[in-house]
């Protein structure tokens, strides 16, 4: 299985991407390891995940998400859409 997930970081911001195992790559984010995006904004949570069978589907639906607009980031973690 793959994933799609959204973080929140510790400023607020929101950080999307795929992984094969969403709590393994939470931990690689807030030890500094992750994406150079989240290492100067550290601690990072989890938000939002989707599984998907395939990493394209996964990878398809982080472009797609990156694309949106915070608001619709939002609406999409809050489930209204």
């Amino acid at each position: 299985m793959y994933y799609t997930y959204i973080l929140e970081c510790a400023d607020g911001t929101l950080y999307c991407g795929y992984t094969n195992d969403v709590e393994a790559r939470v931990k690689t984010h807030n030890s500094g390891k992750g994406a150079k995006y989240t290492k100067s904004r550290l601690p990072v949570k989890v938000v939002w995940s989707s599984e998907h069978t395939t990493k394209s589907e996964a990878m398809s639906l982080e472009a797609k998400i990156k694309r949106l607009p915070r608001e619709q980031k939002l609406e999409l973690i809050n489930g209204i859409s």
